[in-house]
């Protein structure tokens, strides 16, 4: 039956992501990733990971999302026709592009250099000051990433919806 939930949980995750992706509606593409977050969410009490479920739905479903609903709708985003490429944004974009085919390809290579016996792994998960000590030492430095790349979406967010005055005239 968990296999069964997991698929199912997987198939709607994946497919919310890719309406966040797809859709050129802002707000729909909010309330889809509300949606994919609440669908990794599920797949978390399928790993009875509970406390990670319910901070996934408390911080980023309810805060993040709800901040990038408020700062749509303040601004007043609407999607219209998509602009052309830049020289500089078809080098961004091959450069992450680079970044994350290396980085599939070493998670892809890690566990094919050692073999890790999972009884010898200890368990940290057992108690909330061992996930705590963890999560600030070892984990620190991916949780201060993911932090900076909301930031940067959301200033991403601002910055595309802000109208200029004037550039009409320029073409």
């Amino acid at each position: 039956m968990s296999d069964i939930l997991f698929h199912l949980f997987a198939v709607f995750t994946v497919a919310c992501a890719l309406g966040v992706v797809f859709n050129k509606n802002a707000v729909a593409s909010s309330l889809c990733l509300l949606l994919s977050l609440v669908g990794v969410a599920a797949l978390f009490v399928l790993l009875d990971a509970f406390l990670l479920a319910v901070l996934l739905v408390l911080v980023y479903a309810g805060a993040v999302v709800a901040l990038f609903l408020f700062i749509i709708m303040l601004l007043d985003m609407q999607g219209g026709d998509r602009k052309r490429f830049t020289k500089a944004t078809l080098v961004s974009s091959t450069v992450a592009g680079g970044l994350l085919i290396t980085g599939l390809l070493s998670f892809a290579t890690r566990g094919l250099n050692h073999t890790t016996i999972l009884a010898e792994v200890p368990v940290v998960g057992n108690s909330l000051r061992a996930y705590a000590e963890q999560l600030f030492t070892v984990y620190l430095l991916p949780v201060q990433i993911v932090g900076f790349l909301l930031l940067i979406a959301m200033l991403g967010v601002i910055v595309m919806s802000k109208k200029f005055e004037g550039l009409e005239d320029v073409k």
